[in-house]
């Protein structure tokens, strides 16, 4: 049977504790199914067991990171016989230790994220990894203690760099809630007849291309590019493309493109070309499914761009 883990993540003092308490006093969600809260940090505010609505809520401490692994998670949930799992995650540790570890049956229910409204910007400078892989995976960011003083739109952009898909929230110290409702226009022209993309917009591009796949098909876009040769391509073919930065170095992947067409002798393996191509969703054996496959309508070699690695920022 598969248990549902509902995953807390932030730094300390974000507001984690007080909204898995809150939670914990709300009979809809706490019906007394016995449920196993992991805290893998300690802040100043503690827990109240006694105004949860069920008794059968069983807090353990995490204060190792060694501790996350499949053997002692499983002997905490045989030892309190616990259908779900709750954690508070240390906002010092690596997301991926975590989801390294859990045992096989536990599946990420719902992910969380909160954050000191007017602390996060300075984090998300100083400790950008950190920051950068706890909002790429989570469905809501929650921004504690918001006031007229921050500057929402900063906050939105961060969130939007690494995640198009999850809830923003800037709760303020009186607990009124406002949900986020700036609208992101893309740094380029969807419906132009031709979609010139800037080589500082190839990041967002190639997220939308790949997020809305269908739409894009039967259009054309110019971009620059690198170009990618071996023994496994036939003469038709081309892998195009550019190194791609989510958060930090230690990500960095290359985020390309097939391209088919003719003339291709002309142009060399790691040489940077400007491409315009009409876009294609259809199968190709590179792929191994269905894909994204540019015809060349024109290759012009060319420069390469000021900076080689996109970015989201």
């Amino acid at each position: 049977m598969d248990i549902p883990v509902y995953l807390f993540t932030g730094f300390l003092e974000s507001g984690k504790t007080k909204f898995i308490q809150e939670t914990m006093e709300d009979e809809r969600f706490n019906t007394g199914e016995k449920t196993l809260l992991l805290v893998c940090e300690e802040g100043i505010e503690e827990y109240e067991p006694e105004r949860f609505c069920s008794p059968n809520v069983f807090i353990e401490e995490i204060e190792d990171e060694d501790d996350l692994n499949d053997k002692f998670l499983t002997s905490l949930l045989k030892k309190y016989s616990a259908k779900r799992v709750l954690v508070e995650y240390n906002g010092m540790w690596q997301l991926k230790t975590l989801f390294d570890s859990l045992p096989k049956n536990w599946v990420i229910a719902q992910e969380f994220m909160f954050a000191e409204a007017t602390t996060i910007l300075n984090y998300n400078q100083n400790m950008r990894s950190l920051v950068a892989e706890k909002l790429t995976t989570c469905e809501l960011v929650v921004f504690n203690r918001y006031n007229d003083s921050v500057d929402k739109l900063e906050l939105h952009k961060m969130v939007r760099g690494l995640n198009t898909r999850c809830a923003i929230a800037y709760e303020r110290a009186d607990g009124n809630v406002e949900y986020d409702d700036i609208e992101d226009p893309l740094p380029f022209d969807r419906e132009a007849d031709i979609i010139n993309i800037s080589d500082k917009d190839y990041a967002y591009f190639y997220r939308d291309l790949s997020e809305n796949l269908n739409f894009y098909h039967n259009k054309t876009a110019k971009f620059k590019c690198v170009v990618a040769k071996n023994h496994q391509l036939k003469n038709n073919e081309l892998v195009i493309g550019r190194h791609v930065m989510t958060c930090c170095v230690d990500d960095i992947a290359f985020a390309g493109f097939i391209l088919l067409g003719d003339g291709f002798n002309s142009v060399s393996n790691r040489e940077w070309v400007y491409v315009t191509a009409k876009i294609k969703v259809e199968n190709n054996h590179l792929y191994g499914k269905v894909g994204p496959v540019l015809y060349a309508v024109d290759i012009a070699k060319t420069s390469p761009p000021e900076e080689e690695v996109a970015t989201f920022y």
